[in-house]
């Protein structure tokens, strides 16, 4: 058994800090490859293509992205289950910053021919395979620290680390094409994202540099042999539900900051300022409301918001991509808002819902597994579905707000299926035994 008695517990504050700071530093390298997917990755790597096939192959490197995270769950999730939390967060920072910084060095199709968009690939999937770790190792640490009342809040600042690494992505695009011409940002624009990913994943390391390892994590007498094959004999039904109830939110989210973003400039004519301003003020809300969710929830409960979310979603989107094809600004940033207020009642809980279901030896695997297969249903598909079935629509492209529609009602019925988790309070526990 671990010495439990050596481990102080630290500032939850600073602890939050450094775990937002480590997944939006993690989720800026993943969601800057998403924006220049829908920009420009489409006619530098694979230009004998059209137009549109070209979008789709340049999403069909994005979603391999969303292939790697299980796999990376898996890897970083043995790591997290025998050896602790801590190490994860260090292990997945140094693959996913390294493999962000190598895109932006990566030569053109007209440079290199083929081997171009298949090194775009292999960078592309160790980034996923990076970042399948993050998200359980940081969440994890956060969790397992905070008290049991206060989980779902503490719990909820590494969820808002994904909105400010996507500001901090796109605000990094917007001010590049704000300030550069088309042929500036083609020819070199564009790598400079990648770049600064190097500088941010220093930052990250020397934040997390302080944290102590997880007091839970310390306590657990005998760590999972072999962590996968636990989750797979004992909670498979568990993996395959919240895989499923986590699926409408990817695909609420790369919808509105991915298809969205390449429906808008190529399809409706609206230039990339205008919806990466868009985009990133829906986020932005997003962002700022997860905590007060989280709060709520630890009032309320988990699966009640979940619902509630899943719900919301499914009513709004139709509306949305009609104020969508609008091309009208004021009217696509209230459909992408109403998409995020959907997303953020489901996701502001999640980091708090996950860990609770699993137990603690092979709650890394698990929940990390969890989380990530339903990046792949929901992440990976949804731009390359929404952009095929918008090819075949008219200006309004109802083929897309239906499929976002179905797969909220598929999520909602995962979610009826699993359990509440928020811990009792130990007054209203005590006076229930008396």
């Amino acid at each position: 058994m671990h010495d439990v008695r050596t481990v102080r517990a630290p500032s939850m504050l600073r602890l939050a800090a450094a775990s937002l700071a480590g997944t939006a530093i993690e989720f800026y390298d993943f969601f800057v490859y998403g924006t220049a997917a829908a920009l420009i990755l489409g006619p530098l790597f694979f230009p004998t293509f059209s137009p549109v096939a070209g979008t789709l192959a340049a999403f069909g490197t994005f979603g391999v992205g969303f292939g790697a995270r299980p796999l990376g769950s898996v890897l970083f999730g043995h790591i997290g289950d025998r050896h602790g939390r801590r190490p994860v967060l260090v292990g997945s920072l140094l693959l996913t910053g390294g493999s962000t910084v190598a895109v932006g060095c990566v030569p053109t199709y007209d440079t290199i021919g083929v081997a171009a968009p298949v090194l775009l690939l292999v960078l592309r999937f160790l980034q996923g395979l990076g970042l399948g770790g993050e998200w359980g190792g940081a969440v994890l640490l956060t969790a397992e620290h905070a008290p049991p009342e206060r989980r779902g809040l503490w719990s909820s600042f590494p969820q808002v680390g994904p909105a400010v690494g996507f500001v901090l992505a796109n605000g990094v695009v917007l001010a590049l094409t704000a300030t550069l011409s088309d042929a500036q940002f083609a020819q070199w624009g564009w790598r400079v994202p990648f770049w600064a990913a190097g500088v941010l994943a220093v930052l990250g390391l020397w934040l997390r540099s302080s944290l102590v390892e997880s007091p839970r994590f310390l306590e657990i007498e005998a760590p999972a042999r072999v962590p996968l094959a636990e989750v797979v004999r004992d909670h498979w039904r568990l993996v395959l539900l919240t895989a499923g109830a986590l699926t409408v939110g990817y695909a609420l989210f790369y919808a509105v900051t991915t298809w969205s973003l390449a429906y808008g400039t190529e399809r409706l004519g609206v230039s990339r300022v205008v919806m990466l301003s868009c985009i990133m003020a829906a986020v932005v809300v997003k962002g700022a409301l997860t905590p007060l969710v989280a709060l709520l929830g630890d009032r309320l409960g988990r699966r009640p918001l979940c619902l509630a979310g899943c719900a919301a979603a499914a009513l709004w989107m139709l509306p949305m991509v009609a104020l969508l094809s609008t091309a009208e600004p004021l009217l696509m940033f209230l459909g992408f808002l109403g998409a995020m207020v959907a997303f953020v009642t489901m996701f502001a809980v999640i980091a708090a819902y996950l860990p609770e279901l699993y137990e603690a030896r092979v709650r890394c695997t698990g929940a990390a597994v969890g989380y990530n297969l339903g990046g792949v249903l929901g992440g990976a598909l949804t731009p390359i579905v929404a952009t095929t079935l918008a090819e075949q629509g008219g200006r309004v492209p109802w083929g897309v707000g239906a499929y976002l529609t179905g797969v909220a009602l598929f999520s909602l019925g995962c979610f009826a299926l699993l359990p509440e988790t928020r811990p009792v309070p130990v007054v209203a526990e005590a006076a229930a035994t008396a």
